[in-house]
């Protein structure tokens, strides 16, 4: 394809699934799933990691349907994200980005699809009928998925927003405001990782899953499907 052609083509439109709607469904499975074990009314929910054994595995033995009903939906929602990311970096080599950002989203994105895949398969292994009862294990795969939902989920989604954000930004392919929002969504995903020394930076977690939710969908809308005029290249 020669250079007038290609631009012709990128004017038309990016052939792909529409990024907004496939955040909106990621978004909702994964608050979905954790519906089904969060509670607000001072009823038995998903236990944290600094609870007893005995917490832990009375949740598990008491609801096991409602883990299992969770790991289904937020293994859905892994795969929606995944769609999301392949989108998100085929978009940005489409409308011209070359630099390493694209590569750094397709890697943040799909490791963060992994560790939620991976979490919610163990959960429902953890929800399978006797797996509650033998503590030991229970415990082992209990740490094992918050570790994956944690900071394995915060820390990635954190590289996929800034490897977003760097490139739109040079491009103007953002407002400036969705910008901000998402390195500082990325600066905070990244230092969740220290929830891995101290349980003081849990809330690092939440702080970058739940507002990341948004700027995934308001990136999934705003981010153009076309050049709509002349744009140079971001080239590493």
């Amino acid at each position: 394809m020669n250079k007038s052609a290609e631009i012709v083509s990128r004017q038309a439109g990016h052939p792909s699934p529409p990024l907004g709607i496939v955040a909106i469904v990621f978004a909702v499975l994964f608050n979905a799933g954790l519906y089904q074990v969060i509670t607000f009314s001072g009823k038995a929910h998903f236990p944290g990691p600094w609870e007893s054994a005995d917490t832990i595995t009375g949740y598990f033995q008491a609801h096991a349907s409602e883990v299992l009903v969770c790991a289904f939906l937020q293994f859905g929602a892994a795969i929606a994200l995944g769609i999301y990311t392949a989108t998100v970096v085929s978009r940005l080599q489409y409308l011209g980005v070359r630099a390493a950002g694209a590569s750094i989203a397709l890697f943040g994105g799909l490791m963060t699809v992994f560790s939620m895949a991976t979490a919610s398969l163990v959960l429902w292994v953890m929800a399978y009928p006797g797996i509650a009862h033998d503590v030991a294990v229970l415990r082992a795969l209990y740490y094992f998925s918050f570790a994956l939902g944690g900071p394995g989920f915060s820390v990635p989604l954190g590289l996929l927003i800034a490897g977003v954000c760097v490139p739109a930004a040079f491009m103007r392919l953002l407002p400036k405001w969705l910008v901000i929002f998402g390195l500082a969504l990325a600066v905070i995903g990244e230092l969740s990782w220290l929830d891995l020394i101290t349980p003081k930076a849990l809330l690092l977690i939440p702080l970058t899953r739940f507002p990341g939710f948004i700027w995934l969908i308001a990136a999934g809308f705003l981010l153009p499907k076309a050049i709509k005029h002349a744009t140079t290249p971001v080239r590493s």
